[in-house]
């Protein structure tokens, strides 16, 4: 049998679809993109950096974006990796856990950037992911939210950092922008006061932080209509079901 150049068509209604559940399916339609919600308030951007070090050039690199994204009009807060204890060695109310998931709830999107060591994020960068639920009670802290992954590289240029942070990203359903920025040798790429030093990495941060505001504002008001999923949709209605049943 020849299967080139089969065309299917809607068929008007579910006959050719009989695994789906008719009541959880919904058609998406341009119409139920409209934003919702109170969107006054400037672009809440959160953003994460890898390093504990004094001269670190991964908190240099997100100060230079965040002036950027500032002078966009987003409203930005960097959150201190300092003293944020390993996840899981203490109780979820300590005061930097409780910090960093009141500005990932509060966050529209977000900005991580890690130094590559050992061919991979660093611990400090991962730590702070790993203290992120995907589930927060009925909230989530991370999913829907937008974007943007940064690294800087001791030696030569790599992208094994924001090839992770991008998994990562994933992982929390969040969606992660196409650009991202790698910045071989940082030591070269900032002054004494860390100001990052014009050059081609330096445009490319901006082009980054450009495209995660642009996307940011498209998503803003939408984002609970795109992360609405037929499987939970379906699921929820099998937890009703069952909670009816229980009560007979």
């Amino acid at each position: 049998m020849n299967h080139a150049n089969i065309t299917f068509r809607p068929a008007g209604d579910l006959s050719d679809l009989p695994n789906i559940r008719a009541q959880q399916l919904e058609l998406p339609t341009l119409g139920k993109l409209a934003p919702v919600g109170e969107l006054t308030h400037r672009p809440r951007i959160l953003m994460l950096y890898g390093s504990l070090r004094e001269r670190s050039f991964s908190r240099f690199l997100t100060f230079e974006a965040a002036r950027i994204l500032a002078h966009f009009g987003a409203e930005v807060k960097i959150f201190d990796p300092a003293e944020l204890p390993m996840a899981g060695s203490v109780a979820e109310d300590h005061p930097k856990v409780v910090e960093l998931r009141a500005l990932s709830l509060w966050s529209e999107g977000q900005v991580w950037c890690s130094p590559e060591r050992h061919g991979a994020i660093t611990a400090v960068m991962k730590n702070q992911i790993d203290w992120i639920p995907l589930e927060q009670g009925a909230l989530r802290p991370s999913q829907g939210r937008t974007l943007a992954v940064m690294q800087v590289c001791g030696g030569s240029q790599s992208f094994n950092g924001v090839n992770t942070l991008r998994l990562l990203g994933r992982w929390m359903r969040m969606f992660t922008i196409p650009n991202q920025s790698s910045v071989p040798m940082a030591y070269k790429e900032f002054d004494d006061d860390g100001r990052m030093k014009p050059s081609g990495y330096y445009d490319r941060v901006v082009d980054v932080m450009e495209e995660l505001f642009k996307m940011t504002l498209l998503m803003r008001g939408r984002s609970d209509y795109l992360t609405d999923r037929y499987s939970e949709r379906s699921e929820r209605a099998m937890k009703a079901i069952d909670k009816q049943i229980q009560k007979i």
